[in-house]
């Protein structure tokens, strides 16, 4: 039997954003290798675990036809990651979406259940970390879809350009602590030298945990 906290979930698709240029990697970084596969590979089989439908956002999708989902490209183009997010909701067959980058190694099932059970189409969900809020590891409702467009429209392409137009709800850092005590849900993978370093913490895993890493990185 399926438990609750197992089951997929149904009414929010899971959206990887992968339409931007790598410039600093230098390289398509949703394509390095990483855990046997791709980087987006990993991504993929956890949100599809999660989610009973996952969506790539990329105006590539010859790139990635090894994975077994629709792939969007941006109906906004060349307006970065905001219209990434557009495409997703405005393609989604859900009244919501949870859409992140694709270069987030370390995303925690346990916090991404818990921000789902929060999320409706009424707005925007969207975790605060100690650097701040997080938009690229949020839930977005269909409501949205009218101020993205509008901020789009208007040329801005920072994502919180459009929040004064909707609905916005907060999950603070003290209940992401909870989840997430090092925030390492976060983090993103820009660079070779956060690639190698990447790698080279998950060889010595067996010894420590990623997230003491972290932690102590920060004392």
């Amino acid at each position: 039997m399926t438990s609750a906290s197992t089951k997929r979930i149904q009414n929010i698709t899971a959206v990887i954003l992968a339409g931007g240029t790598s410039s600093r990697m230098q390289s398509n970084k949703a394509l390095l290798p990483y855990r046997g596969g791709r980087f987006i590979e990993a991504i993929y089989r956890l949100l599809r675990s999660i989610f009973a439908d996952v969506i790539v956002v990329t105006n590539n999708p010859e790139q990635y036809e090894f994975l077994p989902c629709n792939k969007v490209p941006d109906i906004y183009q060349g307006m970065g990651v905001m219209a990434g997010i557009h495409s997703g909701l405005y393609h989604s067959s859900n009244p919501a979406i949870f859409a992140v980058a694709c270069d987030m190694p370390y995303l925690k099932e346990s916090l991404i259940r818990y921000m789902a059970a929060r999320a409706d189409a009424g707005g925007v969900l969207i975790p605060e970390s100690p650097g701040g809020l997080e938009p690229l590891h949020a839930f977005y409702g269909k409501d949205c879809l009218t101020a993205i467009e509008t901020a789009l429209q208007n040329g801005q392409k920072r994502i919180v350009s459009f929040f004064d137009g909707t609905a916005v709800s907060k999950i603070e850092t003290e209940q992401i602590a909870y989840f997430d005590p090092a925030f390492t849900s976060f983090i993103n993978i820009n660079t070779p030298d956060d690639y190698y370093g990447m790698r080279s913490r998950e060889h010595i895993r067996t010894i420590a945990p990623i997230e003491e890493f972290y932690i102590n990185a920060a004392v």
